[in-house]
C-alpha cells in the first residue's frame, strides 16, 4: 500500500511513478498532491522518478488531531523518503510545501538531498512583525481561520479567485480549475485546515534557509495575492546561498495550474533538474 507511516504512527498517503532520479513534491495549503499531477507527469515522461504525498490532516493521509505544525510536516515527509529509501532527491515545494521541505533540510539536512525548488513558498515568515514589516497583519490569517471554522466550502470557492488569479480582469483560468480547487480543498478535514493557518503565516524558517546547502531554484509571481513576494521569494532568495531566482511577471500564487505560468514552470524545472 503506499502509505507511511509518521513518527505519531499517521499514515500518510503518496503516489510514486516513474523511474530515474528521484522528484518529490510537497503540496500547497489547503490542497492535496494531486496540485501536482501535471509537473508529475511531466518530469515522469522525462525521465524522472517521482513522488508526492497527501499532507497529514487530508486528501487520503490520516486526519490527527494533533501535529499540523511545519516540524511534524517536516519529519513527516522525511518518513516517506525513509520508507521509499529516496537519495538524490530533488525536493519540490509550492506555498505550504515550500515551507516543508525548508523546514525539512533545517532539521534533517541535505544527505538525501540534491536540489530544491520553491514556488510561491512561504518562507522566511508571512506574519507581519517589528523584524519582518514587509509581512502581513495576523488580522488576514484570523479571517482565513474564521472562514474554515464557519463555511469553509464557501470560503474555498472564494479563495480560488485570488488564488489562480482568476479576479483579474485578463484572467484565462476556468471554472474548472476553480471546481478541482474546491474538491481537494473539501478533502481536507476541518481540524487540519485550521491548525495549518497557524503554521503557515507564523513559522519562521530563517534559519532554516540559511542551512540549504544544495542548488536551489526559487520561483515566485509577482501578482502572488497570497504570499507577497515583498516578504517571501524576496527574501528567501537572500538568504539562499546562490539562490537562482526567477520572478514570474503577472503569475498568480497557484502559478503551476494556470497554463500560461505553467509552461514556463514546467521547463524551468526540467532544466533546472538537468543541469
Amino acid at each position: 500500500m503506499p502509505y507511511a507511516q509518521a513518527k505519531d504512527g499517521t499514515q500518510i498517503f503518496f503516489k510514486d511513478w516513474g523511474s530515474g532520479q528521484p522528484i518529490v513534491f510537497s503540496h500547497g495549503w489547503p490542497l492535496t498532491a494531486d496540485a501536482w499531477d501535471p509537473q508529475m507527469k511531466w518530469m515522469a515522461d522525462h525521465g524522472f522518478r517521482v513522488v508526492a504525498h497527501d499532507r497529514r490532516g487530508g486528501g487520503r493521509s490520516g486526519q490527527p488531531w494533533e501535529g499540523n505544525d511545519l516540524d511534524t510536516y517536516a519529519d513527516d515527509l522525511a518518513a516517506v523518503l525513509e520508507e521509499l529509501d529516496l537519495h538524490d532527491v530533488v525536493l519540490v515545494g509550492h506555498s505550504t510545501g515550500g515551507g516543508e521541505v525548508t523546514r525539512y533540510i533545517g532539521r534533517h539536512g541535505t544527505g538525501r538531498v540534491a536540489k530544491a525548488v520553491l514556488v510561491g513558498a512561504i518562507p522566511p515568515l508571512m506574519l507581519k512583525t517589528e523584524a519582518n514589516p514587509e509581512g502581513l497583519p495576523i488580522e488576514v490569517f484570523d479571517e482565513i481561520r474564521e472562514g474554515v471554522a464557519k463555511d469553509r466550502s464557501q470560503f474555498y470557492k472564494d479563495l480560488s479567485g485570488p488564488f489562480y488569479g482568476a479576479n483579474r480582469p485578463d484572467s484565462t483560468v476556468t471554472q474548472g480549475t476553480r471546481d478541482q480547487f474546491w474538491l481537494w480543498s473539501m478533502t481536507v478535514g476541518i481540524k487540519g485546515a485550521y491548525d495549518c493557518v497557524k503554521a503557515f503565516s507564523e513559522t519562521d524558517t530563517t534559519e532554516d534557509l540559511k542551512k540549504i546547502d544544495v542548488p536551489t531554484l526559487i520561483v515566485h509571481g509577482d501578482d502572488d495575492q497570497i504570499v507577497p513576494i515583498v516578504a517571501a521569494g524576496d527574501k528567501s532568495s537572500k538568504l539562499v546561498k546562490g539562490a537562482v531566482y526567477k520572478v514570474y511577471e503577472g503569475a498568480p500564487h497557484g502559478l503551476t495550474m494556470v497554463p500560461k505560468f505553467a509552461e514556463r514552470f514546467n521547463a524551468d524545472l526540467l532544466e533546472f533538474v538537468q543541469s
